[in-house]
């Protein structure tokens, strides 16, 4: 377990200091007030398409795909669980379902911050072996993600206004236009300089949205974000009850495929989903509001919650995931 809590500190450690370095930006003035919408703008204009694009071209092929087939259908399976739990335990938090809290809700129950937390922690643990199954398992959570997540989080404007003009964002066209390339394998002949600007912008999402949740934190008195109850809730919910009723749920759906059609399914896949949805609350719960409009207080709140808590549970968690299926092995 000491080992396990080590593997984690050196990325919660860069994820606080980044934090840190925006509240502090903001407290001091180094950054005018507007500062945030501008970094709202490049995550959801520059940074966030370049990393759905890369991810796509270079993940979304036939190759794997097909050996990863069964991690896939899992995976959709288990998000769409992840999605109707979420949908349902929002309207306990915000009673009013046209209030824009909700959507937040939705959001933060729905999706953790599976990528700049999951992906180093995964790195850690099980090597770049780990971290090229867990992209692949991500792939359906990344697609519900720019589509239907942002969805809930771009404020909706006019009460008509369609469901495909809602979803046609940046992220999405950035992840479908990945799409397209990587399943023609045209991904593996992009030239060096584009690939190389691509990695480049996709590499400055993660520590600008960290700096623009320590902005955004910043421009509210603290006592009022940590004196919020609900995102107290929300956050166990997230970080401890959520990801146990799936990973159960998960290791039903296998024990059944297995006892029915004879698929062996091994243990990983249930660290792959603990990683997916055992992480704190998500930044988009800052950046989409921040950058379309919205109130990103809430967010802001669970981000700084959350984040914290996440540093004593999933350590936790995870002991207690080896303890009872052993410590997954990728080759």
């Amino acid at each position: 377990m000491l080992s396990t809590f080590l593997a984690t500190l050196d990325p919660m450690l860069m994820l606080f200091l980044c934090i840190a370095v925006g509240f502090l930006a903001r407290k001091t003035k180094i950054l005018p007030e507007n500062a945030g919408k501008v970094m709202a703008k490049l995550e959801t204009w520059i940074f966030c398409p370049a990393l759905g694009f890369v991810t796509m071209a270079t993940r979304f092929t036939v190759t794997e795909l097909v050996e990863n087939a069964q991690n896939l259908l899992l995976s959709c399976l288990i998000a769409a669980l992840a999605m109707g739990l979420a949908i349902f335990l929002a309207r306990f938090f915000v009673k009013d379902k046209r209030a824009y809290e909700r959507g937040v809700y939705k959001y933060a129950l729905t999706f953790g911050n599976g990528g700049y937390v999951g992906d180093p922690l995964v790195l850690a643990l099980f090597g770049v072996a780990g971290l090229g199954f867990y992209k692949v398992y991500y792939l359906p959570l990344n697609i519900i993600i720019y589509t239907w997540g942002i969805s809930v989080l771009v404020p909706h404007g006019e009460e008509k206004e369609s469901v495909f003009k809602k979803l046609l964002n940046a992220p999405t066209v950035g992840l479908l236009a990945g799409m397209l390339v990587g399943i023609t394998g045209l991904g593996a002949h992009m030239p060096v300089f584009l690939t190389n600007t691509l990695d480049s912008l996709k590499s400055c999402m993660g520590p600008v949205a960290m700096l623009l949740c320590g902005f955004t934190v910043a421009g509210y008195p603290m006592k009022q974000m940590l004196s919020q109850k609900k995102v107290y809730v929300a956050s166990l919910l997230r970080l401890i009850v959520l990801p146990s009723v799936l990973v159960a749920a998960l290791f039903g759906i296998k024990t059944l495929a297995n006892a029915l059609f004879g698929l062996s399914i091994g243990n990983n896949v249930l660290f792959l989903a603990f990683f997916a949805f055992g992480t704190p609350l998500g930044m988009n719960t800052i950046v989409y509001p921040e950058a379309f409009g919205g109130d990103p207080k809430t967010g802001a709140s669970m981000a700084l919650i959350s984040h914290t808590l996440c540093v004593i549970t999933i350590p936790l968690m995870y002991a207690l995931l080896t303890a009872i299926f052993g410590k997954p092995v990728f080759l």
